[in-house]
């Protein structure tokens, strides 16, 4: 059987059983009315103490960027020179941006 999908639909079309979303008793979803950091204070992670966390000390040593080395433009990340996609004297792009 053919089927001209450009004409007007109708409720044959459907089955009958159509409802329009006017008809439907649709009811706004509730809101939360608590605040971001309440909730994330609430949160229990498993495993994870607390106590013994806020003790610790992050300690992290900052190496500068070597002579070998380069900042990409596009993602700026430091990459090693044989990562270099541009030619000298233009914007420098690692391989994965350029």
């Amino acid at each position: 059987m053919a089927t001209d999908y450009d004409a007007p639909r109708t409720t044959d079309i459907l089955g009958g059983g159509g409802t329009a979303l006017d008809d439907l008793d649709l009811k706004p979803a509730a809101t939360a009315d608590t605040d971001e950091v309440d909730v994330l204070e609430t949160l229990d992670l498993p495993g994870a103490d607390l106590s013994d966390l806020s003790a610790e000390e992050l300690s992290v040593q900052v190496v500068p960027k070597q002579e070998n080395e380069f900042t990409c433009m596009r993602c700026f990340l430091v990459q090693h020179h044989s990562r270099k996609a541009s030619a000298e004297g233009e914007q420098p792009y690692c391989r994965d941006c350029a």
